[in-house]
């Protein structure tokens, strides 16, 4: 039987900092054009948490029922390795998405009921991540996935509950958000290639094999700081402190794309899952505080 810590390593703790990076990126936005609203920003952190334990849980059961995490490299997983029975990792995952849905519906009632249609658009994309008859996890459309709702989708619903307006400034930051996003999981699925390949599940890191993955990981944090500086033009030039989340990153960017033709691979590569979830919440808070201050 799963013990509370195994259950907890099933959120996978290391990339809940993409679930908070949008919120606190969207709020400084949103204090800078208007208002904040203290109280739908704190729901808006619930919704975005929620669904990405959801979309770790079904991650887990999906691919634990398909026999991907089989030849796991990386952390356990509650189905693969025989912890939790699929249907109790499921009922995790319909919990999560219960707790993100009594959120999200609370902030439609208050703002625009077309707002639960995102929500749900939000937890069908979670689902069909890897489950369903031809998941787009499987099908090298994942990052395109996590760019658009744990990037543009987060950041700018974050700030359209709180101002009720569509802001380009909130697209900037959403656009930096997303990248690092992405980067988190190109990294992921750079770690898991081999057994990918062997297992079927075609993800982008798959398809653009194992230097190429690496340089687009690369590029994607080049997208974020290039981000900074967009957010940095539109709204004050205080938002370039932003930059210094490239301290953050030289680490994870060394051991990804540095070491010459003795490449880092395997579960050497776990570490880095967390320094870039750390580098995106560096991001989000270097360009939010500025943008909270001089509202």
């Amino acid at each position: 039987m799963a013990t509370p810590s195994d259950w907890l390593a099933g959120t996978r703790p290391r990339t809940l900092p993409a679930a908070v990076a949008p919120v606190l990126a969207g709020t400084g936005v949103a204090a800078y054009v208007d208002e904040p609203v203290w109280w739908k920003a704190a729901l808006a952190l619930v919704v975005s948490l929620a669904l990405q334990i959801a979309v770790n849980y079904a991650n887990d059961y999906s691919d634990g029922i398909r026999g991907t995490d089989d030849l796991r490299v990386g952390p356990m997983r509650l189905v693969g390795s025989g912890a939790a029975t699929p249907a109790a990792v499921r009922t995790a995952a319909l919990l999560a998405v219960g707790v993100a849905g009594v959120a999200g519906l609370t902030l439609a009632a208050t703002t625009a009921w077309w707002l639960a249609v995102v929500g749900l658009v939000c937890v069908l994309a979670a689902w069909f991540y890897t489950g369903g008859p031809k998941p787009y996890g499987y099908l090298g459309l994942g990052e395109l996935m996590v760019f658009v709702f744990f990037g543009l989708v987060a950041v700018i619903g974050t700030t359209y509950v709180q101002t009720e307006s569509f802001e380009l400034l909130a697209l900037y930051a959403a656009v930096g958000i997303g990248a690092l996003a992405c980067a988190i999981l190109v990294v992921n699925n750079l770690r898991d290639i081999p057994t990918d390949t062997v297992a079927g599940k075609r993800t982008l890191a798959v398809l653009l094999g194992d230097e190429r993955t690496r340089y687009f990981y690369a590029l994607l944090v080049g997208v974020a700081a290039v981000a900074v500086v967009a957010v940095a033009a539109a709204s004050t030039w205080w938002c370039l402190l932003g930059l210094l989340f490239l301290v953050r990153m030289a680490a994870p960017l060394r051991t990804v794309v540095g070491g010459g033709e003795h490449k880092v691979t395997g579960p050497v590569l776990i570490p880095v899952l967390q320094q870039t979830g750390v580098g995106q919440l560096v991001w989000a808070v270097l360009v939010a505080v500025p943008l909270l201050i001089l509202e």
